[in-house]
């Protein structure tokens, strides 16, 4: 697994250099698992030769609130990313995505609209890369590929 700090702030652009550095982690480092971290808001996903890259993981607990100017990237709505691998080959066999809400430091359950705004905007982003993010029973988002 490789943990990175990458990528602009806010936005959901990856850039050309970003995608190709995590390919070739994949390719010529072995890496299984591409935790990219540095936007305050969850960016698209990519499963490259079975082998997930997380482009911006978004801040699971932030002091931002209150702070504004973009709100429209939904910086309060978090993710839990649970991630089953093939122990022998490090290949993606599922992710499952939980997502939850941050108010006065706390982590709380998100709404079920917040949730289907983070399905279609991971879904959106998700496409560009390859993959969609479904619906997956009441309160989990479920990432899709091949």
């Amino acid at each position: 697994m490789a943990s990175i700090h990458w990528g602009s702030n806010w936005g959901y652009n990856i850039s050309s250099e970003q995608q190709e550095f995590a390919h070739k982690l994949i390719d010529t480092a072995g890496i299984d698992l591409i935790h990219g971290h540095s936007s305050h808001h969850a960016k698209g996903i990519e499963v490259c030769r079975d082998k997930l890259i997380l482009y911006g993981c978004g801040d699971f607990l932030n002091d931002y609130e209150g702070i504004g100017g973009y709100e429209n990237f939904r910086s309060d709505l978090c993710l839990m990313y649970l991630v089953s691998l093939e122990t022998s080959t490090g290949r993606l066999l599922s992710l499952d995505i939980t997502p939850m809400q941050i108010r006065r430091l706390r982590v709380n359950n998100a709404t079920e609209a917040d949730i289907l705004w983070l399905r279609e905007t991971l879904d959106r982003e998700g496409k560009k890369l390859g993959c969609r993010v479904e619906l997956k029973g009441h309160n989990t988002l479920s990432l899709m590929w091949k």
